[in-house]
């Protein structure tokens, strides 16, 4: 009776029209897909934006002067669980280079700050040991990136350092934090590219201004995606220490300009953005693991942007690892805790770091790399999630003789 049912015709018809159904549910789909794909515009080059007037530039110094004290305590808050790798750690780093003031990389509660999408840090503080410190509060509080917008606890915390008088910046898209918490509110501003829409759907009496990777209201500034945040920094540093000593620090990092100056357009959802995205992610049996060696005294700015831009492939991880477990402090006094121990990490899959004397470089030097080994498309995939502007996208110079992008 059992095989009778299996094999009965009406049974059989069901199992045909299931399968046409599934293969036309795919079909719709994939259909779906693909008109969605060809919706999308093409890449475009950024073009060369023109200069910033000096009047704008001398207002945005003008707002971000330090208005509690001559030499600024300077906080970058971020979440346990997720907060963007290059918007946490490249301002510490470029800040505590320059020496303008205290800067504190802090936490919401204790423990290690796991950054995104690679490395993981021993803050210096929490929030509340913060403010049990600094009563008065911040001059300045940086807000980078994090997994979520509405962490009750840095809300509350940003809040109340903006009562107290700190201005409040927020990278990349710590822009939709800083929103969340209400201080974007009929102001103007700018965010990563990606988060825009949502930012503005969520907070419609934002007011977009594109084509600036730093825009400044008030007391609150926002800057475009990732790579912004150098820019951002060093425009800090010449608010609060003067033109020559914001100067003097780019030349250190191996910067020639910084100021506020976008392309806008230039970053979009693109049909080959797309196409490189699911392509990479579905070769998923080609996927590396490759590994960062900490080494005391590592520049902070050199490893955030290798590290940031290895992991953000779709055909790579980057892993920072040493050969003893505990914390490693940087060159300007963040401690980083591996997150491989050993001595068995293969040579072949190990990224070098690009030469520290001009970090700033580190970024054009992993993009090279990167096309290299993965192809001009992943590489433009990588500069777009960082919103970087590439003088010459694609064009795989090589490093310097001194430096290898992988070893």
């Amino acid at each position: 009776m059992n095989r009778w049912n299996r094999l009965n015709p009406l049974n059989l018809l069901n199992l045909r029209l299931a399968a046409w159904i599934a293969l036309g549910i795919a079909a719709v789909a994939l259909a779906a897909g693909a008109a969605w794909l060809l919706s999308l515009p093409p890449a475009t080059a950024p073009a060369e934006p023109p200069a910033i007037a000096e009047a704008e530039r001398a207002a945005t110094l003008a707002a971000l002067k330090p208005q509690k004290r001559p030499r600024p305590v300077i906080a970058i808050v971020g979440i346990n669980d997720a907060t963007e790798t290059t918007d946490y750690l490249m301002p510490y780093g470029i800040l505590r280079r320059a020496d303008i003031g205290e800067v504190k990389a802090l936490a919401t509660q204790p423990g290690l700050v796991k950054l995104y999408p690679v490395l993981q840090v021993e803050p210096d503080a929490t929030i509340a040991q913060f403010d049990a410190q600094h009563p008065q509060g911040a001059d300045y509080v940086l807000v980078p990136a994090m997994s979520r917008d509405d962490d009750p606890a840095v809300l509350q915390w940003i809040r109340s350092q903006a009562a107290k008088g700190a201005t409040v910046i927020g990278i990349c898209a710590g822009a939709k934090v800083v929103a969340a918490a209400g201080l974007l509110d009929g102001k103007r501003a700018t965010t990563h590219w990606y988060y825009l829409e949502d930012l503005l759907d969520k907070h419609p009496t934002v007011r977009y201004v594109a084509d600036r990777r730093i825009v400044v209201d008030g007391r609150v500034a926002t800057t475009t995606g990732i790579s912004a945040s150098m820019p951002m920094t060093l425009t800090l540093i010449e608010a609060v220490a003067g033109r020559d000593r914001a100067q003097a620090v780019a030349r250190d990092l191996g910067l020639p300009h910084w100021d506020a100056r976008h392309d806008s357009d230039a970053f979009t959802f693109t049909r080959p953005f797309a196409l490189t995205a699911i392509g990479n992610t579905m070769a998923f049996w080609n996927r590396e693991r490759l590994g960062i060696a900490l080494r005391p005294s590592v520049d902070e700015v050199s490893l955030a942007l290798v590290a940031d831009a290895w992991s953000r492939t779709y055909r790579s991880q980057a892993v920072s690892f040493a050969q003893r477990a505990g914390p490693i402090q940087t060159r300007n006094g963040i401690r980083l805790v591996p997150e491989h121990v050993g001595t068995d990490w293969d040579r072949g899959r190990t990224i070098a770091l690009a030469a520290e004397s001009q970090p700033a470089r580190a970024l054009d030097e992993a993009l090279n790399g990167i096309g290299q080994r993965y192809g001009a498309r992943t590489e433009s995939l990588v500069a777009m999630q960082l919103e970087y502007p590439r003088e010459n996208p694609g064009g795989h110079q090589q490093p310097e003789a001194r430096t290898r992008p992988l070893q």
